[in-house]
């Protein structure tokens, strides 16, 4: 694995997760605690998430071609899909939820395009899900556990989200909390995998 590809796998995680915390806190009537990272997509500065999700989904593709070089074939299949996932989610924008935008209500049905979307969170979650079981059994004791316990957080985390947001009404108030303990259990995951990897050529 190259220089270039170790480093594309160690910025995704922390750039997709303070893009979405400085978009989030210039947004008025956005709460990260209700509201899906997806939610702002929507309105006049949507482009920007777009921009965000498209970016981090093309840095995962480097370092999963990184993973594939390097021997790490079915993880860097699963952070490909992870990364098909995110660049899906910066085309195909989310219908309004959980009261957001501000007075702008969700259509009656799902639109084609939050299907996708929908579609595209899918790959999300079964990417970097398998791909914590995948490469958990590589490093020793310590990192199994880590790399299982990240699994298991991320995906219970981020079906929970789903719930909320899907408007179940005991999770509907914290989905987005739910989404962002998914994100930090996940992303971070993959930051520490791209740390540990080692160099096997210079970039």
């Amino acid at each position: 694995m190259t220089t270039v590809h170790r480093w594309c796998g160690l910025s995704t995680g922390p750039l997709f997760i303070l893009a979405f915390g400085v978009l989030g806190a210039v947004r008025d009537g956005y709460s990260p605690v209700r509201h899906p990272v997806s939610a702002l997509s929507l309105g006049p500065w949507g482009w920007t998430a777009g921009i965000v999700f498209t970016s981090c989904g093309l840095l995962g593709l480097v370092f999963a071609t990184g993973l594939w070089r390097a021997g790490a074939v079915a993880a860097a299949i699963m952070v490909g899909i992870w990364s098909v996932g995110l660049l899906g989610l910066g085309v195909f924008d989310t219908d309004p939820v959980s009261g957001y935008p501000p007075g702008v209500a969700a259509p009656p049905d799902t639109s084609l395009h939050s299907t996708l979307h929908n579609l595209c969170s899918v790959l999300v979650l079964i990417g970097l899900t398998a791909a914590c079981f995948v490469f958990a059994g590589d490093r020793g004791w310590l990192w199994l556990g880590y790399s299982l316990a990240s699994g298991l957080v991320f995906g219970v985390a981020f079906m929970l989200a789903g719930s909320g947001f899907a408007q179940a009404p005991n999770l509907v108030e914290v989905g987005g909390l739910w989404q962002r303990i998914a994100i930090v259990a996940g992303w971070t995951w993959l930051t520490v995998l791209a740390f540990l990897s080692k160099e096997v050529s210079s970039a």
